[in-house]
């Protein structure tokens, strides 16, 4: 689990947590931030906490009386909350991957019999959106493009095209999906590829968008095949 309290640094970067009340604002701006921050990171991982409590042990060690709770018992108490935690969360992975695979079969389904759509034998879907003229790279190569990526229900979790900065990699380096998708591509196409969980990030996801068993969505533009790279 990831630490329940930011460190000064972090809470220097963080973002500030929701809307101040104009007609009265904090006495002490930069306090009233990192509360924000504090409890911002406190709900995003979704702690129960009794709010006097929290008081009453900010006062304490600012106030400089010392923790009302002897270290031991205090590590004993943040164990067994590690532990709650982390039941929840893997919990919540569970319904998550469970409800993935439900909804990415019914979509690969239904996408299947779109008009334009080919599907191929390791189940990868794809359409052509813009065919090039120019050669088709190999496994070994390392190829330059512009992509799109997207979820199911339109969420994008990554974007070339949005930060307008081609990527370059070795094709034999990426996901499955991809390795497979872009030697089917000449230089100079662009292909819509629906990517099966297997073939993208399977039952372990990635990040925080793309979660366990997922079916991701790319729009991928061929630019180069870059010649002389190893």
């Amino acid at each position: 689990m990831r630490k329940i309290l930011l460190s000064a640094a972090g809470l220097a970067m963080a973002g500030v947590a929701g809307a101040q009340d104009k007609a009265a604002p904090p006495a002490d701006p930069a306090s009233y931030i990192i509360g924000t921050n504090i409890a911002s990171n406190l709900k995003s991982q979704g702690i129960d906490i009794n709010l006097d409590s929290l008081v009453a042990g900010l006062t304490d060690v600012l106030k400089g009386t010392g923790s009302k709770i002897a270290p031991a018992e205090a590590q004993e108490i943040m164990t067994k909350l590690q532990t709650e935690m982390q039941a929840k969360t893997q919990a919540k992975a569970g319904e998550s991957a469970k409800k993935n695979i439900e909804e990415g079969k019914a979509f690969l389904e239904k996408n299947a019999k779109a008009e334009g759509v080919k599907t191929t034998a390791s189940g990868l879907q794809y359409s052509v959106m813009k065919e090039g003229a120019g050669e088709k790279p190999k496994a070994t190569d390392t190829v330059k493009v512009h992509y799109h990526g997207t979820l199911l229900d339109g969420k994008v979790f990554d974007s070339s095209v949005d930060r307008n900065d081609p990527a370059t990699f070795p094709l034999d380096g990426v996901i499955k999906g991809w390795t497979e998708g872009l030697q089917l591509m000449t230089v100079g196409s662009k292909y819509k590829f629906v990517l099966p969980s297997e073939l993208a990030y399977g039952e372990r996801g990635a990040g925080g968008d793309i979660g366990p068993n997922a079916v991701l969505t790319f729009e991928v533009e061929l630019l180069e095949i870059v010649k002389g790279a190893k």
